[in-house]
């Protein structure tokens, strides 16, 4: 974030007398100012010391006046806090930002390869082989963002800026937006500074997407091989008009690019692909290209922290009467202002003079062009509090007012997906009718990682989660003939999760065991109970003399026991007592008598006769044929 509309990449600046008195200031505590490396009318660039981390960077201090706009600090912080969260290798790296004596700054990553404004001023063009592969690191950094929600607005030359390695980064992400919306503005000499690369809905004053960046992006191009701006015009207006109705002519010299970059130029937005589409082209088109040589990159120059750099810029539209143009003057000769405010810009002045309205209606140029530059006559509406309301509810309320919504989805804890969590004006504001308004939707807490349970027990693998933001969910108990008893064995979800999610464990039941339950419960509760467990039941009956008729007496294996998964369980049901008949048994001995009544399940109970001579049966109690439970006793009487 080297530059605004007015502020060229750092190595093509030397310094301005007020820059060269910061030198040495250190802003928020941390950042000690080194030197001045780019100024221009609403920023100044210095190369500072990170005294925290130790390491160089790029401090961009903002002029005071801008202190004076609350609305722009409150845009300028919110742009700053999005274009912080842009990681992207193609996207300048925004470490830091803060107010320090009444001028906000931005902190970012120290680019020491120059700019491609810097490389072309030089009078450096690049083959169509460069301008690929610059073009294709342009999309990858826009293709991101814009699937964000964030839409550049401003890409120029002087925006894309390199690293040593030559590797392409897009600066000033989101600041563009929050300048456009202060009360302070730049000199007039700076009206519409992107008006060489500017997309035609831009002209016309209507809602802008990702591919109003994709547009400028080609225009970018077209400079970069061949040295000349497409509609560039010595004037604002005709630089603007040229392009509302025509579509972007690419030049021959840019050989296989030219039908890659033909739908580009479209008028119609609807009708140009976004940054994804394109680079994909560029990609495939590299085939019919050679390699590119490495870029010439300009580095960074040396510095004069006594002398004021006049930068000429070409992206900035000249002032409408001639200016001196020197390439380093004093700040005692710097020319005034155009309209005799101080040099340093503290004046605040309107963006579209009212010389250039009066102009376009001279012209009869009227319509959306028209009614763009009379912006201070475009009706304003309260903003509406949205917050807290769904998106489809908040763009219900924002569409009669004429305002452009923009979504913007982002993960804060504590939220609900779907809501809206910010809006960029508060509720109650007067804004103008064309607004864009930024609308920050959730898509739910931030993601974190869930962590490895395996092996970890209930209570650990609950702090474990903890510990990552998650919450124990379900618990599922799972037998495991290998794991100890409540040992995690599985868990879900995985991957990253929004904080605050439920994670379900499976832990370990152990391994199968015979349950000793089942006694005095029938065969198909206990083959049900043997089931759940996979394990399968067999029936087997028998007499017994204890247990009712069709209860479970017992297992084979016995309760306990561990077993297999699909393991065969024999199940003992009871068929109760077992009835017998009293045998005959007269003229039978004593000893003949027991051993029959031993056969048939009874047993002899009292002996009444002689205890001598050949004892014989003569009668029996019961007397024969009675029936008895097995077991029972028959007294015998002998003689």
């Amino acid at each position: 974030m080297y530059g605004d509309s007015v502020l060229p990449a750092y190595p093509r600046s030397v310094a301005t007398t007020r820059g060269a008195d910061l030198v040495g200031r250190v802003l928020g505590g941390r950042y000690r100012l080194l030197a001045p490396i780019g100024t221009g009318a609403s920023a100044q660039v210095f190369l500072a010391d990170d005294i925290t981390l130790r390491r160089r960077v790029a401090v961009k201090l903002l002029h005071p006046a801008l202190a004076d706009d609350e609305g722009f600090l409150r845009r300028f912080r919110s742009e700053a806090q999005v274009a912080a969260g842009l990681n992207h290798p193609n996207v300048m790296a925004v470490f830091d930002w803060g107010e320090d004596g009444g001028a906000p700054f931005l902190v970012t990553e120290y680019l020491g390869g120059g700019s491609l404004r810097t490389m072309l001023d030089r009078g450096t063009l690049l083959s169509p082989s460069q301008a690929l592969l610059v073009g294709l690191q342009a999309c990858r950094g826009l293709d991101f963002a814009h699937r964000r929600g964030l839409v550049h607005r401003d890409i120029k030359p002087a925006n894309l800026l390199f690293d040593d390695d030559a590797r392409l980064r897009i600066a000033d992400f989101g600041l563009a937006r929050a300048l456009a919306e202060a009360a302070w503005t730049e000199p007039v000499g700076a009206v519409l500074g992107t008006a060489r690369y500017a997309a035609p809905e831009q002209v016309r004053g209507t809602a802008l997407d990702g591919k109003a960046d994709v547009y400028a992006l080609a225009v970018v191009l077209v400079e970069a091989v061949t040295g000349t701006v497409p509609f560039a015009a010595d004037t604002t207006i005709a630089t603007l008009m040229a392009r509302v109705d025509r579509p972007l002519e690419i030049p021959d010299a840019l050989g296989p690019l030219q039908q890659v970059l033909a739908p580009v130029g479209n008028t119609d937005p609807a009708q140009r692909p976004d940054a994804g589409e394109l680079g994909a082209a560029l990609d495939a088109t590299a085939r019919q290209l050679s390699r590119p040589e490495p870029l010439p990159l300009a580095g960074t120059m040396g510095l004069d922290e006594t002398a004021v750099a006049v930068e000429r810029d070409q992206t900035i539209m000249a002032p409408a009467r001639p200016a001196p143009d020197p390439t380093v003057v004093t700040a005692a000769t710097a020319p005034p202002p155009i309209d005799g405010g101080p040099i340093d810009g503290r004046r605040r002045r309107r963006r579209w003079p009212w010389i250039v309205v009066a102009v376009l209606a001279a012209l009869g140029l009227g319509g959306a062009v028209f009614a763009a530059a009379a912006k201070s006559a475009t009706p304003t509406h309260p903003m509406p509090a949205v917050e807290g309301h769904t998106l489809a509810d908040a763009q219900a309320q924002l569409a009669p007012l004429k305002f452009n919504v923009s979504p913007r989805h982002v993960r804060i804890d504590g939220t609900t997906a779907g809501l809206v969590t910010h809006q960029s004006f508060p509720a109650g504001e007067k804004v103008k009718e064309g607004t864009t308004v930024t609308l920050d939707v959730s898509d739910g807490p931030t993601l974190v990682g869930v962590p490895s349970l395996a092996g970890a027990t209930v209570d650990g693998a609950s702090k474990a989660l903890a510990a990552a933001g998650l919450q124990p969910g379900a618990v599922t108990k799972r037998f495991d003939d290998r794991a100890g008893v409540n040992i995690v064995l599985d868990w879900s979800p995985k991957g990253s999760q929004p904080k605050g999610t439920k994670v379900d464990l499976v832990v370990s039941a152990g391994p199968r065991r015979v349950p000793g339950d089942l006694k005095g419960k029938t065969f198909a509760d206990a083959q049900a109970a043997l089931k759940a467990l996979g394990l399968t039941a067999v029936e087997a009956d028998d007499y017994t003399d204890d247990v009712q008729p069709g209860q479970v007496y017992g297992t084979d294996p016995p309760a306990g026991s561990a077993v297999p998964e699909g393991g065969q369980i024999t199940v003992k049901v009871s068929k109760g007592k077992l009835h017998v008949q009293v045998p005959d048994l007269t003229s039978m001995t004593v000893e003949q008598a027991q051993a029959t009544l031993t056969q048939v399940g009874l047993a002899v109970g009292s002996v009444y006769g002689p205890t001598r001579g050949g004892r014989r049966v003569f009668a029996t109690s019961p007397s024969a044929g009675a029936t008895l439970s097995r077991g029972s006793s028959v007294d015998l009487f002998v003689r």
